[in-house]
């Protein structure tokens, strides 16, 4: 069925792997309208583009916008782990839309806060209550590892990006060390999404093998599955350094933002831990700031199951920019 033109946008969410195209109508996010594409079938965005385009119909959408795992800068996304440049010409070119927006994958998904259904948002830490323009503070823990502040305004939503998943991995202890030197081998840069993602719990798992002089290798997914059985001591104390370090990264980006809005993981390997962050010491690493422990308290934090998050912050931010149209 033809849809009309000019009501809908169009929204694009970009992984390493598989890129998600949706309409929304205002800041309604039609799920019946999300398709996956592999990037892998297409040279570039902007045909994946117009295959969605073409599979609805030939939809005239008013607005588009997409978000990207990696930098972006004067309106042109670089992706991080794949050879794409995405700027806004190409993404007008690509819809026929008047109204067009490229985000860091970690602002969509900041946009999206407060505008997710409750239910997908399950509380981890109890924090203090804050105002309505208390700052929030998104943290995704997938492929990669990144963060992102969210500040309300009287002027609208703020969400500025950042790259903090390649500053330098915190260190502790003697233990903490080796395992830098081990990860540090993947990029000759101990970052912390060497270990701070799928990835890295991989090579936590490999450096305890290293570590016992009885190497081993394991899948993120046979790590984690190995935890929600119970069989594996080397996977359950992977889990364990993956949770405290997670613990100590997270606490310390609290104390740079002070988000007293709240803390909110994003991201499949976060979705994965959510079970086991509580008895694995989540909130002991994450509240280990010496005189500053009390102060942590104040920070909430919650873990986010809606797959289609960054798809919904996308809608909204668009509908912003174009003036928040109702729908038809």
């Amino acid at each position: 069925m033809a849809r009309p033109a000019n009501t809908y946008s169009l929204l694009a969410d970009i992984g390493g792997t598989n890129t998600r195209v949706a309409l929304a109508e205002g800041t309604h996010l039609l799920t019946d309208s999300i398709r996956r594409y592999r990037n892998v079938d297409f040279p570039g965005l902007e045909t994946v583009l117009r295959q969605y385009v073409t599979d609805e119909g030939g939809v005239d959408c008013i607005g588009a916008a997409v978000d990207l795992a990696g930098p972006v800068r004067d309106g042109v996304g670089t992706m991080t782990n794949l050879d794409w440049t995405i700027d806004k010409e190409t993404l007008s070119r690509a819809t026929g839309a008047e109204t067009v927006a490229i985000l860091n994958d970690l602002q969509a998904f900041g946009h999206a806060i407060g505008h997710l259904d409750g239910s997908s948002v399950r509380p981890l830490l109890e924090g203090a209550d804050a105002g309505p323009h208390a700052a929030k503070l998104v943290i995704n823990v997938g492929t990669g590892f990144n963060a992102a502040p969210v500040f309300d305004t009287d002027w609208g939503r703020l969400v500025t990006p950042s790259e903090c998943g390649h500053a330098n991995l915190p260190i502790r202890t003697e233990a903490e060390l080796r395992l830098c030197q081990f990860v540090e081998t993947a990029h000759g840069f101990p970052a912390v999404e060497d270990v701070l993602s799928g990835r890295g719990l991989e090579r936590v798992y490999s450096w305890l093998g290293h570590e016992e002089n009885d190497p081993q290798e394991k899948s993120a997914a046979d790590i984690m599955a190995a935890c929600n059985r119970g069989d594996d001591a080397r996977a359950e104390e992977a889990a364990r350094v993956f949770v405290r370090i997670l613990g100590t990264v997270c606490g310390n980006l609290s104390l740079i933002h002070l988000p007293f809005g709240g803390v909110f993981l994003v991201g499949g390997v976060a979705r994965a831990f959510e079970p086991h962050l509580a008895r694995l010491g989540f909130q002991e690493a994450f509240r280990d700031k010496g005189r500053f422990a009390g102060f942590m308290q104040n920070f909430a934090v919650s873990v986010v199951e809606d797959d289609y998050a960054a798809l919904t912050g996308l809608a909204h931010h668009l509908g912003h920019l174009i003036g928040d149209r109702p729908a038809a």
